[in-house]
């Protein structure tokens, strides 16, 4: 009698402590997202990705719960599970903190748009700030030049947030993603929207979840890569004095002093050392609606990546 084969197929497998993990998946999500249609939709996004089942199981089960938690749908849309060397790494989208924000009810709308060369697109500072954009309507749009963001708040106020090109590519520059993940792929009109909205976040009223969940994905960004060196500074004699400078070291950036000064207790790895960043660098953020209009100049002196 031959032996029939008990050896279960990787996605059978997958589904299986999928199921398992129900009554977790039915804690963690909020009210309006049944458990079904969760793991329905997790089923389908690792099916559609089978590469994911050969990466790290625990990262792979862990990306799936921190979604559920979020109340969001791996669906492309709301959020996307994406492979990282060896793990699965879980990324809210566009769609999933707009509608994470709308549900909050922090905010009255809030939205962002990518602007192409064939676009008529008009960006006037002043008393009377405004954003007027006119998309092409034909097939072909040309080559993304600009994305902004906008949004309005319950007392009136109106908050806006213009990136170039440059700008955008800077902060796609510091990503461990920029060559095979979203940013390379299909999705990377989304993550320049994503781009400009979490540039906005440091100037919103916000709840803590909200906020949290536009950090999600900190630790995709390398803080700790090089950037463009400062322009020359005379060194005065008190800064002699202290022994700091070093032969063939590198000033640290206004960057890397923020986290150093976040960073007290001592040699903290990179996802920390980012947060701290993000933490730091927000605090600096001034609203500046309604009183006063900072220029662009001023604006692009930040050294603020993302």
């Amino acid at each position: 009698m031959t032996k029939q084969s008990t050896a279960v197929a990787p996605l059978d497998e997958f589904r299986g402590t999928l199921d398992k993990m129900r009554p977790q998946f039915q804690m963690a999500l909020p009210p309006h997202v049944s458990v079904e249609k969760f793991v329905r939709v997790v089923a389908t996004a690792v099916q559609q990705s089978p590469d994911l089942l050969a990466c790290d199981k625990k990262s792979l089960y862990g990306s799936a719960m921190r979604c559920a938690q979020d109340g969001l749908l791996p669906d492309g849309r709301e959020a996307a599970l994406t492979k990282f060397g060896d793990k699965v790494q879980y990324m809210p989208m566009v769609g999933g903190i707009l509608k994470k924000i709308r549900n909050s009810g922090d905010l009255l709308t809030i939205a962002a748009h990518v602007v192409y060369e064939r676009d008529q697109f008009d960006y006037i500072l002043g008393d009377d700030e405004k954003i007027e954009h006119k998309p092409h309507l034909g097939t072909d749009r040309g080559k993304p030049i600009l994305t902004y963001a906008i949004a309005k708040t319950k007392d009136g106020g109106i908050y806006r947030e213009v990136m170039t090109e440059d700008q955008i590519a800077a902060v796609r520059n510091v990503s461990r993603a920029k060559n095979n993940g979203p940013w390379s792929g299909p999705f990377a009109d989304e993550m320049r929207r994503k781009t400009a909205i979490r540039r906005l976040s440091k100037r919103l009223p916000m709840s803590t979840d909200v906020e949290e969940l536009i950090r999600r994905d900190d630790d995709l960004y390398d803080m700790d890569q090089p950037q463009a060196p400062a322009a020359p500074k005379d060194v005065t004699a008190d800064s002699q004095a202290s022994g700091q400078q070093q032969t063939g070291k590198k000033r640290p950036s206004a960057l890397q002093k923020v986290a150093e000064a976040g960073a007290s207790n001592g040699a903290e790895a990179g996802q920390q050392q980012t947060e701290s960043d993000g933490q730091t660098i927000d605090g600096q953020a001034q609203d500046v609606t309604g009183t006063e209009t900072k220029p662009d100049a001023e604006a692009g002196a930040t050294t603020d990546i993302i």
